[in-house]
Formats: structure tokens, sequence, C-alpha cells
């Protein structure tokens, strides 16, 4: 790996780190059922927004109603995306005039930003009207992204708590997360993104002739829209003169800004944070990638606080950089190693002193390989789905990567507050499984792990794996997911298995070469995100009103120390584990086997 390359990892470490614990410390203080300064500012309009939804703020809810609300509210919202998308055109904000989208089209976005997944089907500047972009997909990102982090916390008080029969309240919870955590940020990193050049406007779209007119193919038409097909049925097509490019607008900064913040995802514009209108420079590269962890590092201080043993949270957080940092690398070594293919022809690929050489395929020489393979891994271990190159071109050894973190269950990081309570259920499972080897009951944080928390987490671990699994095998059977392959061979199949994924570990990037807008994939990759976010969140749910109810266990000689390197290396051990159990056969079958064939053997 070149020197550039570790000098970047480590400065974007290095501040990361830097923020944990004045940020984890800050929201530990949001959520803290005591009044606190931190809540000083914002309690007149916290008052405000009760009073109008009608919020009872000192009620303590069940665990099942507190999933009740969450659940309820999430479709609600799901609902109201599929109306806006649907009815855009008669809309006001629409100033490309731009219709309805598709039924299938629609449900599936629809899922996809309310699960904050962000899977994307379709080109946001030429689909999507303004007003969607905002009171639809932008406020989904903050309310989906609240909607995990209330889950954590909600959890957190599970552990905390002693013989409580109520879990916090969803919508206080929600309200404080919206308030107090995600809009503060979003503001200061959509100033500093317009400052580099991100577009917020209201304009329209304009043409600008080009310096040098080019033609461009496209396929003839019939009055229905149906392709015209020659005598050896293959769609005709005509060499066109281009002689101006349209340039869309829109307001691109406050979306950009909590797509990264939320772990959400979604591009304004269909080439994502690769397109110089959402990231134009490499300072806005850095801001993207560090908002992208920014909240997901500094909960893990927060849960170690609120736990009452704040080394907790760094078990946690040390868990997370230890399988974390070494794929990180392993990805930029990947690239940067060049692809195998061309080796193989006697290709120099080393020739560039600026980006270290290597497989620039599908990356933007502004960022080069070591920014775009360090945002490849952050975005694949954080449940955010942006990407500022294109997945599809990468090594297959360094696409192996960004989809085993996905594949991990989206635990190193994860989604906001989704990511952590997900690596809490792998670290239920390992106590277990260290009960197992002592003949000890287990014990996490004082609460006795037993049959019950067991089975929720075994299904939160799972229910991911089995999507992606069955997802995989239904659309690689399926005459419809077969013919949305635009590579068939091995990499097709990678690119199949990356997309399921990607749906079923609510992440939302994409291989790229899939024509994955189509009603079958809409149909399949939207269960999968439904499936993968609410059921396990209930799940987690049930196992904090579970220990909310239960008595500290005192510490005795017989208590695994949770907060040790040795824990740390059980929780890892037990993430990859069942990680590589699960889907190293299908790695096999796709990029390990494309970069066998790469290379000649």
């Amino acid at each position: 790996m070149s020197a550039n390359a570790w000098l970047q990892l480590a400065l974007y470490l290095a501040v990361l780190l830097l923020t944990v614990k004045p940020l984890g410390a800050y929201m530990a203080a949001v959520f803290s059922d005591a009044p606190t300064r931190v809540r000083r500012f914002g309690a007149p309009i916290e008052r405000l927004l009760y009073r109008l939804g009608g919020v009872r703020a000192d009620e303590d809810m069940s665990w099942k109603r507190y999933a009740i609300a969450m659940l309820a509210f999430n479709v609600a919202g799901l609902l109201l995306v599929y109306l806006l998308q649907r009815t855009q055109q008669w809309l006001p904000l629409n100033p490309q005039g731009f219709g309805a989208v598709a039924p299938d089209s629609a449900m599936n976005t629809a899922i996809s930003f309310a699960s904050n997944t962000n899977w994307q089907g379709y080109a946001g500047e030429s689909t999507m009207s303004y007003l969607t972009q905002m009171l639809g997909l932008a406020v989904q990102n903050f309310l989906s992204a609240a909607t995990g982090i209330a889950v954590l916390i909600a959890l957190i008080r599970g552990f905390a708590r002693r013989t409580a029969q109520g879990i916090g309240n969803f919508w206080v919870d929600l309200t404080r997360s919206t308030l107090y955590v995600l809009l503060p940020l979003s503001l200061l990193v959509a100033l500093l993104l317009a400052s580099q050049g991100v577009v917020q406007n209201f304009k329209a779209y304009q043409d600008v002739p080009l310096l040098q007119p080019t033609t461009q193919v496209e396929t003839v038409k019939d009055a229905d829209g149906n392709a015209i097909k020659d005598a050896d049925g293959k769609d005709t097509t005509r060499q066109t003169p281009v002689a101006a490019q349209t340039l869309p607008f829109g307001p691109a900064a406050s979306q950009i800004a909590i797509k990264h913040l939320g772990t959400n995802g979604g591009g304004f514009f269909n080439a994502n944070s690769a397109h110089p209108y959402e990231n134009p420079t490499p300072f806005s590269n850095f801001i993207e990638m560090l908002a992208i962890l920014l909240i997901p590092a500094g909960l893990c201080y927060t849960f170690g606080a609120m736990v009452g043993d704040r080394r907790q949270g760094w078990a946690l957080l040390a868990t997370m950089l230890v399988i974390f940092v070494p794929l990180a690398i392993g990805c930029t070594m990947a690239e940067q190693a060049g692809n195998p293919a061309l080796a193989g022809l006697g290709i120099d690929q080393h020739v560039s002193t600026l980006q270290a050489g290597g497989n620039m395929e599908g990356k933007e020489t502004r960022f080069g390989i070591a920014a775009s393979g360090l945002f490849a891994t952050i975005t694949t271990a954080a449940s955010c789905g942006a990407v500022n190159a294109m997945h599809d071109s990468l090594t297959p050894l360094g696409g192996l990567v960004p989809m085993w973190l996905m594949q991990l269950g989206e635990v190193i990081f994860g989604g906001v507050g989704s990511g952590l309570y997900g690596l809490i259920a792998f670290a239920i499972v390992a106590v277990f499984i260290a009960g197992l080897m002592v003949g000890r009951t287990p014990e996490y944080l004082g609460k006795k792990i037993e049959a019950y928390e067991m089975k929720m987490a075994s299904l939160v671990v799972l229910i991911p794996c089995a999507l992606v699994v069955v997802g995989t095998a239904i659309a690689v059977l399926a005459p419809q997911g077969v013919a949305g392959i635009a590579n068939p061979g091995i990499h097709g199949f990678s690119e199949i298995l990356y997309a399921l994924s990607s749906a079923s570990n609510n992440n939302g990037s994409a291989f790229g070469g899939l024509s994955a807008n189509t009603p079958f994939y809409n149909v399949l990759l939207g269960i999968c995100m439904f499936m993968a976010r609410f059921p396990l969140a209930i799940g987690m749910l049930a196992i904090a009103g579970s220990l909310a109810a239960k008595k500290q266990v005192p510490v005795s000689a017989g208590t695994l120390p949770t907060h040790t390197p040795l824990f740390v290396v059980l929780l890892a051990s037990t993430v990859i584990v069942i990680g590589a159990l699960t889907f190293l056969p299908a790695l096999a079958l796709g990029p390990i086997a494309e970069q066998l064939l790469a290379s000649g053997r």
C-alpha cells in the first residue's frame, strides 16, 4: 500500500477517534432520563412537538407498545413516500415536469428509504421532483436514522434498568434523535459541503453548449415506446448528434449531509458521491467519509456511559476497528495491485505517480485509489451505501471486501443505532458460547442471558443471512432474475450476490451492471429490505424488555469480563466465523473464482 494510502487511513482514523468521546458524551446527555443542560435550548420546541402530536413525554412504554409505535410510524412514512412518487406530476417544485414513478419502483423506493437502506433502482436527476426529494426522501433520511437510534437507546435502557416494565418512550427518543443529534450535525455538514461547491438551489435544469459536439447511439422506438427490431431480431439503433449537455440542479447539499450522517446513502444524483455536484473536492470527500462513521462510532461511547461502564463502549468500538482496519487495508491493496487480467497480458498498470498505479477503472481521478478504496470500505461497513466509485469495476478481491462487510450483518459500525444493536446481538451470542465453555449461565452487563434472549439474538443474526442466501438462489434460478445480468458468468453471479447482500443488510450500495429496476427485482429486493429492518428491530426491543425486567446479577469469580481484549477477540471471532461459515461457499463461486480465473489459475 502506498504512503499516500497509509497517510489517508491514519488521518481518517485519528480524526474519527478524536470525535468519539465528545459526541458520545453529548448523545448520552441527550438521552438521559434526568434533565440536562444539553436539552435546555430545544426544550420549548420539544414540548411544542409533543403537544401537537398528543404525546405524553413522561409515559414509559412496554417493549410491545414501543415496537408497535415504531412499526406504525415507519409504515406511515413508507406510504407517504409511495404516494408522493405516484402523484408528483401534480405537485409543486417539479420544474422538469417529471411524471409519476412506476408502481413497482415507487414501492421499492418507499421501502428502501423507510428501512434506512436507500437502495436506488432509478436515476435521481431524471426521476424525482424536488418536492419528492425533500419531503419524501430527505425526511425519511432523518426519520429512519432516528428510528435506529431510538431502538438502540431502548436496548441500552434494558441493560441499565432493574426490574422495570418500560424501556422508554418511542416518540421522545425519535424527537430527541432528530432535534438534538441529526439536525444540528446535518446543518453543519451541509454548510461545509456547500462551501466546496455542492449545489443547493431550486433552479430548473440548464442546457449548455458543448465545446466539442459529439454523437451518441440510441435505440429507435415506435410510438408506444417499444424498440424496433431489425431482420435479425436486434434493436435498431441510430447515431444522434449531441451539441449540448443538460446540467441538473436542486437542493442537494441538505440531502447529501443527512444521507451520510444517517448512514442512508441515497444519492440526489444517479452517480451518487462520484458526481461532482455531490462530492466535488478531496475535502468534501473526507467530510462525507467522516460523516458516515461519526454517529455510529460516537454511539459506542454513549452505550458505555449510559450503562455505567465506559469500558464496555470502548470494547465494542475496538471490536469494530479490529475488523474494519484490516479490511480497509486489504481493499486498497487489492486495487493498488491492479487488475490481474491486465497484469497477465504484461500491461504495466503502475505508471501514475499521483495515484501510485493500480486499478483506476471506475474511479474518479480527483480521488484516486486510496480515497476510493477507503470510501468503499467505510460505506459498506457502515450500512450507508453511498459510493464515490463504481464497485462493479473493483478487482475481484477488492470487490469481495465491501461485499463481505455487508454480509457480516452490518455490525462493523453499521447503520446509526442499528449497527450497534446488531453487534450487541452478536455479543449476546458470544457470551452464550463462553458460558457453554465453562458450564455457567452467561451474563452480559450484569444481566443473565437465558433462552429467550438467545432465541431473539439468533433471529437477529440469522435473518439477514437467510435473506441473502435464499434471495440470491431465487434470483439465479428465475428467468427474470438472470435477464437482468449484463455480465454473464462469474461476475454476473457476483452482481446478484452483491445486490441481495446490500438489500438484505440495509446497505443500499450496488455493484452495478445489474438491471434491477424491474418488477422482479423491485419486489424481491423490497421484501428483503423490509424484513432485514423491522423484524430485527422488534427482536432487539423484545430483548430490551426482557432485560429491563431482570435483576442485576452481582459480579463473581465466574463472570466473564466483557471489557477486556480477550472479549474483543471473542466477539470479533464470533462475527467473522458466522459470516465466513454462511457466505464462503457463495463468495467462492463469485469473487474468489473470478480472482483465480483472472490470474490464470
